[in-house]
């Protein structure tokens, strides 16, 4: 008897604990939508998912009602007998032609948008994406430009402290060097991994890929308006699962263009103070 009560004790404990976690500041960014894209191709599988919604919704409505009905227009105290046939080919027809045609009907439009999705052929940058326990590396094989990108040390301290978006904006969200992109340009990623599995992911841009060792997996989006996006790594990588940040910054076309020009000129002025760092070191009078 003791026992149950105990148990019961924990029951309750536990049920108001999820009822205040929930009334918490969490709750404020609890949404039932998916969000609103920031590329085309993301705005048609948002559609997709409202389409495909609407029919079940439909649907579910329509069964369960006349279920609903039937129960209580045909119910035994109502006097009703059941019927003395055991089958209908008339109504086993409908029930299998409407689902068919309603399945063919959402198989279509979605097969278009899946072979888009993968579709990574013309496009007019390609960026190497490779996943690190916990930091990220984006090289420009077209430019001759590579960074790693990690978490900013005021996130950091913001995630020590327990602060939170009280200290920081951007609260495990900020880096030090973001990606950078031309708005309204196709961009291809190719995604790796050095170590473990991690899950590049951006929810604005409608793009998750995985960066798995030793494979090379491929994806793409074409921003539409210039800005900032963030995401995050989506696959549980280890303990610094949650310091490894993504952010995009889409730039217009002629600033992207300037940003890669500064980028290469830099690499290639670090390589030659580099070189001739080398050439002194082993030249004649090196010990």
């Amino acid at each position: 008897m003791n026992r149950s009560k105990a148990y019961s004790g924990w029951i309750i404990a536990a049920l108001a604990a999820t009822t205040l976690c929930a009334a918490g500041p969490a709750a404020a960014e609890w949404a039932l939508d998916f969000p609103a894209s920031a590329t085309e191709l993301g705005g048609k599988i948002r559609g997709l998912h409202h389409t495909a919604l609407i029919i079940c919704v439909v649907i579910g409505v329509i069964v369960f009602g006349v279920l609903g009905y039937s129960l209580m227009k045909f119910r035994k105290s109502q006097g009703a007998q059941p019927a003395k046939f055991s089958h209908s080919t008339k109504a086993e027809v409908i029930w299998t032609v409407i689902p068919v045609l309603i399945l063919v009907g959402l198989a279509i439009p979605s097969a278009r948008v899946l072979i888009e999705m993968e579709d990574t052929q013309s496009a007019d940058l390609r960026v190497v994406v490779t996943g690190y326990q916990w930091k990220w590396r984006y090289e420009y094989p077209d430019h001759g430009i590579s960074f790693f990108s990690n978490m900013t040390e005021e996130s950091k301290a913001a995630a020590i402290v327990g602060a939170g978006h009280e200290l920081h904006e951007h609260y495990l969200r900020d880096v030090d060097n973001p990606m950078v992109v031309p708005a309204g340009r196709k961009v291809k990623l190719q995604l790796t991994s050095n170590d473990v599995i991690h899950a590049w992911w951006i929810p604005d841009l409608y793009v998750k890929r995985d960066a798995v060792p030793g494979t090379i997996n491929e994806t793409w989006f074409e921003v539409g308006e210039p800005g900032v996006y963030r995401g995050q790594c989506a696959e549980l990588c280890g303990r610094g699962h949650g310091f490894m940040p993504i952010v995009v910054e889409a730039l217009p076309p002629e600033e992207f263009d300037a940003w890669a020009a500064a980028q290469t000129m830099a690499g290639s002025s670090e390589t030659a103070l580099k070189t001739a760092s080398v050439a002194v070191a082993s030249g004649p009078n090196a010990q």
